[in-house]
């Protein structure tokens, strides 16, 4: 009770902050029409700043213990509105590859949190690449073999698949068993909170995520998420994917 009003308070106050920045960006952006330069560097401060809002939004979330506003959503939608910010953020010596299903169903979730998934992965794999490197963002359809009761069949259901690979260190098997733990980390001024952060959203969503690495070998986190029933005549039937298992 003591954490969730701290984290309140907190949240509350930069929201304030965030809210004062966003309108300082909408005075700059009508003052800068005439030049589209300056004016679209002004767009893209309001962008980063209503990310940051709208991650405030799920801190104060759970100091309140409030249902997240879930809706239909394309995850290529929002990776690519968030793409201009992902490219400034990795910097010039790491690469932003995407591959994004032209024909990809739709999940259920609420918007702050699915940038959150994206946000924490791609950095996480910036900081995995201090020399430079590529990163990938793919999206598809797939199908999970769910777990079955006792003299239960296996039952298949539509996933969407969202899988951000890198070509950095890698890590060891100690590390990778225990990199989704609650403030567990390696770097130095790191806090734990990025992949533990993605694992929780996505276990709330009823999804799973699967983590491949190797030392000298890069990282492959697959997020997978319920997709709606109504879109399964998207998922291909010969992608079949155990709940927990890499492909």
């Amino acid at each position: 009770e003591t954490i969730g009003r701290l984290v309140g308070g907190v949240a509350h106050d930069f929201n304030n902050l965030l809210t004062g920045i966003m309108l300082y960006c909408d005075l700059l952006i009508a003052g800068l029409r005439s030049d589209p330069r300056l004016s679209h560097h002004a767009e893209e401060i309001r962008s980063a700043s209503k990310h940051g809002a709208n991650l405030i939004q799920q801190l104060l979330a759970v100091a309140r213990n409030r249902v997240p506003h879930a809706h239909s959503q394309s995850l290529n939608h929002v990776i690519a509105g968030m793409h201009e910010l992902l490219t400034r953020l990795i910097g010039e010596n790491i690469e932003l590859r995407m591959d994004l299903s032209e024909s990809l169903g739709q999940v259920q979730i609420d918007p702050g949190q699915a940038q959150q998934i994206i946000l924490n992965l791609v950095l996480n794999s910036r900081d995995a690449m201090p020399n430079g490197g590529r990163i990938t963002l793919q999206t598809r359809n797939g199908v999970e073999l769910l777990p079955a009761a006792p003299n239960d069949k296996p039952r298949l259901a539509p996933c969407i698949e969202l899988t951000v690979t890198d070509t950095g260190v890698g890590m060891d098997e100690d590390t990778r068993s225990r990199v989704l733990e609650l403030f567990f980390t390696t770097k130095r001024h790191g806090n734990g909170l990025g992949l533990s952060t993605v694992h929780q959203i996505v276990e709330q969503h009823g999804g799973t995520v699967t983590l491949q690495s190797a030392p000298g070998r890069g990282t492959r986190v697959i997020i997978r998420l319920p997709r709606l029933e109504d879109e399964s005549r998207l998922v291909p039937e010969n992608l079949i994917a155990k709940r927990g298992d890499p492909q």
